[in-house]
């Protein structure tokens, strides 16, 4: 990163749950306010170079490979032997200086003080949601532990604002690493008080928003409101709520039409889901919204290797529902991650006592939508358990659909 300026100013956000959201809102906020930002989040949702964003843009295939290519060759170089999410950030943050970004709005990789994201120095604020268990073998078994990590991104002198329904000793570590690292001030969120809070709280109310989407857009309106001021401070406020109304984030509670790939009419649901806390959301969605008693719903399931399975699938399944699993295909450029194998995935389904119905699709995730079109009828069907899984359907999609079928 010597060779590259950073000009740009960041918007910088750790958590486990609800942090692509928040991002996602934040760059479409800064866009609709006309200020050129980029923005970098991971993984990737179809190919490689769309976790990289330029005005709410993926960028092109070929300016990313450029600068992959240059910051690849400093690395050989220099004898540097950078990891691939290195490599990765790096590209990400060589792509906002040649597109002259002002603000850069960037995810955490994982937890947060040892990540590569934490390059940054002097973020205009930072922004920590939902912390919850995951990746505990590389940040500790507790949450507080975990919490720790997170509060890794505060900074001298840069606001924190953080998700006020974490519990109240991840709240404490937070409060005390903001005082520790000389943070401006740690603000829990969402609060409605102050200017243009009553706006987005109509906001909210009109689209029926469950709580955390209105946790994770208050979070992202008030780090798009800070950044803001301190960047463009003549930009109305109302105008960031013209880009959160814009804001599309794939993969999370996302309706999605597989007609072209079963014939199904119905709408499926397709959600990124993959630790106990976001599965937690997931059902509450489900029965709030889909399930019904004489509806058992089917869920086409995958995991990644290291899961909690039992915790995750126990949040999802109720006794009548069906169960198909699939297992995600390789993923480029992170050669480390491994699906669980649908055969064991099936057996914690089953030991949780289900009285659905249990299919293997394999390794094809075609066949898997195949399965569930038949097992469901008209009733529900719900994607869930990996990001990955999120990734292969929607890239199914986009191939099939661009052939015409």
């Amino acid at each position: 990163m010597e060779h590259t300026p950073t000009p740009w100013r960041a918007v910088h956000v750790a958590g486990t749950n609800g942090k692509g959201s928040v991002c996602a809102y934040v760059s479409a906020m800064l866009h609709a306010a006309n200020i050129k930002v980029g923005r970098f989040t991971s993984p990737h949702l179809i190919d490689r170079w769309d976790c990289i964003t330029i005005d709410d843009k993926a960028i092109d295939e070929s300016k990313f490979r450029e600068a992959e290519d240059a910051v690849k060759f400093r690395d050989s170089s220099k004898d540097i032997k950078a990891s691939e999410f290195e490599l990765l950030t790096a590209t990400a943050f060589e792509l906002f200086a040649l597109e002259r970004v002002k603000v850069g709005v960037v995810e955490v990789g994982v937890g947060g003080r040892q990540d590569a994201t934490n390059i940054i120095q002097h973020p205009l604020v930072t922004v920590i949601t939902k912390i919850g268990k995951d990746h505990q073998s590389l940040l500790g078994n507790s949450i507080e532990d975990i919490a720790s990590h997170k509060a890794g991104i505060m900074k001298n002198g840069a606001p924190c604002l953080v998700d006020v329904t974490n519990p109240e000793s991840v709240l404490q570590v937070l409060e005390t690493a903001a005082q520790d690292v000389g943070a401006d001030y740690l603000q829990r969120l969402p609060s409605f008080a102050g200017e243009g809070m009553a706006d987005l709280q109509n906001f909210m109310v009109k689209r029926n928003l469950e709580i955390h989407q209105q946790v994770n857009l208050s979070l992202a309106y008030s780090a798009a409101r800070i950044a803001v001021e301190q960047i463009a401070p003549t930009v109305h406020l109302p105008t960031l709520l013209t880009g959160a109304r814009e804001t599309f984030w794939p993969g999370r509670l996302q309706t999605l039409d597989i007609r072209a790939l079963t014939g199904r009419t119905e709408p499926v649901i397709l959600d990124g889901a993959h630790n106990a806390d976001a599965a937690n959301v997931l059902s509450a969605f489900v029965t709030k919204r889909i399930r019904m008693p004489s509806r058992p719903v089917t869920w086409v399931i995958a995991a990644t290797m290291g899961k909690d399975l039992r915790e995750l699938l126990s949040c999802l399944f109720q006794f009548k529902d069906n169960v198909v699993a699939v297992e995600f295909g390789p993923v480029a450029g992170m050669p480390w991650v491994y699906p669980v194998d649908a055969r064991s995935l099936l057996q914690e389904a089953k030991s949780l006592g289900l009285e659905g119905s249990f299919e293997n699709a394999g390794k094809d995730v075609h066949v898997a939508l195949r399965l569930a079109t038949n097992t469901a009828g008209g009733n529900p069907i719900v994607i869930a358990g990996s990001l990955y899984l999120v990734s292969d359907i929607l890239r199914l999609i986009r191939n099939r659909e661009g052939k015409n079928l």
